[in-house]
């Protein structure tokens, strides 16, 4: 952890402005992590990984990482946890000779991974094409032919994990079938076959994820890099895993505006402030009280109860997101308008949270905690209503 705190709180949070400012990729960054021993975070130590995971009942080491360098930088935060959360797939769904190969490239060379579902099947106005993939299979492998969009790291991972339909569009978030047609399978990027569209990326926060559209023009996946079987992503419930380290990533942005204004506000001599002094004592409890469900709910999704542990992720990505987004506006109303004048740590971690805290509906997540409660169908990891 002290190897995390030193990298975010040095270089990760001085480079933080310049990635944003230039949409560019956090390479320098992985680098670091690279050198520090931390590209295997989730991993089996058979294979040279620190097993912060929850097979090995230590995933909370995980998410405290994600805190630190969320509190940094929230965009590399997204990079980060994407990269790990393909170590993780690999490290449980991985055969042996997918684990020795992919991970030997990981420590010995520092290869960066993403996994990428975005397949939305709903157009936004203006919109001229429809976003998807096909899946056929052929002699030796697939070929993957078509899109997606939010593909987080793309211009820097060497690989990612596409979950992919063999029913068509929709991947895992739009897919109604995934249980019968989910599919994982590794794509080398350097193939020639695929290709990013950068024009499609210029949002007012999370720039530096560069969440471009990848292109694949016929792209041959050999069946050796076919991860897991069918569905398996869906039935195993591999979401409820990743969706609480969505809340430990605003859980550190939080942290981070929190510091920002505290340096603000002494720097001001604003201190007895009864005003500022409200404003900080909530603040506190909201991370306070996101320090304790992290580790609770940590706890639950190392169990045996998918159940409980799903449900539970579900209520601290919505907690996370009510508490986090407040503890900003706080901070902005501590510091004034000045905080949200470039450059400024603060009107970084407003804009990029204001990004981020869309990545799943949070509205979703509070319902299917109320059909639980009231004994209605629930859904699964993509909300799609299991009767």
């Amino acid at each position: 952890m002290g190897r995390v705190r030193n990298l975010a709180q040095g270089v990760f949070l001085e480079r933080a402005e310049c990635y944003d400012e230039g949409l560019a990729f956090p390479a320098e960054n992985f680098d670091d992590l690279f050198s520090n021993g931390l590209m295997m975070v989730p991993v089996s130590r058979k294979w040279g990984g620190l097993e912060c995971a929850p097979a090995y009942g230590n995933v909370i080491g995980l998410w405290r990482m994600t805190v630190e360098i969320a509190q940094a930088d929230l965009s590399f935060s997204r990079c980060w946890e994407g990269h790990n959360n393909a170590m993780l797939l690999l490290d449980a769904l991985g055969t042996d000779e997918q684990k020795e190969r992919w991970f030997t490239d990981v420590a010995q060379n520092g290869a960066r991974w993403a996994a990428w579902s975005g397949e939305p099947q709903s157009r936004v106005p203006g919109q001229k094409r429809k976003v998807g993939t096909t899946l056929e299979k052929v002699s030796g492998g697939y070929i993957v032919s078509g899109n997606k969009v939010f593909a987080t790291s793309a211009p820097g991972a060497n690989w990612a994990i596409l979950l992919v339909s063999q029913e068509g569009p929709g991947a895992a978030r739009d897919s109604r079938n995934g249980e019968n047609s989910l599919m994982m399978m590794a794509c080398n990027l350097s193939d020639a076959t695929v290709s990013f569209g950068d024009k499609w990326w210029n949002p007012i926060g999370m720039r530096s994820t560069v969440s471009y559209q990848v292109n694949f023009a016929d792209t041959f996946i050999p069946d050796e890099n076919v991860i897991g079987e069918v569905g398996q992503y869906i039935r195993d419930g591999f979401q409820a895993y990743f969706t609480p380290q969505y809340a430990a990533s605003f859980f550190g942005a939080a942290s981070g505006a929190f510091e920002s204004a505290l340096m603000f506000v002494r720097s001001q001599g604003k201190q007895s402030d009864p005003f500022i002094q409200q404003h900080v004592a909530a603040i506190q409890m909201n991370l306070d009280t996101l320090d304790l469900w992290l580790q609770d709910v940590a706890t639950k999704v190392s169990g045996a109860d998918k159940t409980a542990s799903r449900i539970a992720g579900s209520k601290l990505r919505w907690l996370a997101e009510t508490l986090s987004e407040d503890t900003v506006k706080r901070c902005v109303k501590m510091c004034g308008a000045r905080s949200l004048n470039k450059p400024s740590r603060l009107e970084r971690v407003y804009r990029d949270l204001s990004i981020y805290t869309l990545h799943d509906n949070a509205d979703h997540m509070l319902a299917n905690v109320g059909r639980e409660l009231l004994g209605e169908p629930t859904q699964d990891a993509f909300f799609a209503i299991k009767t």
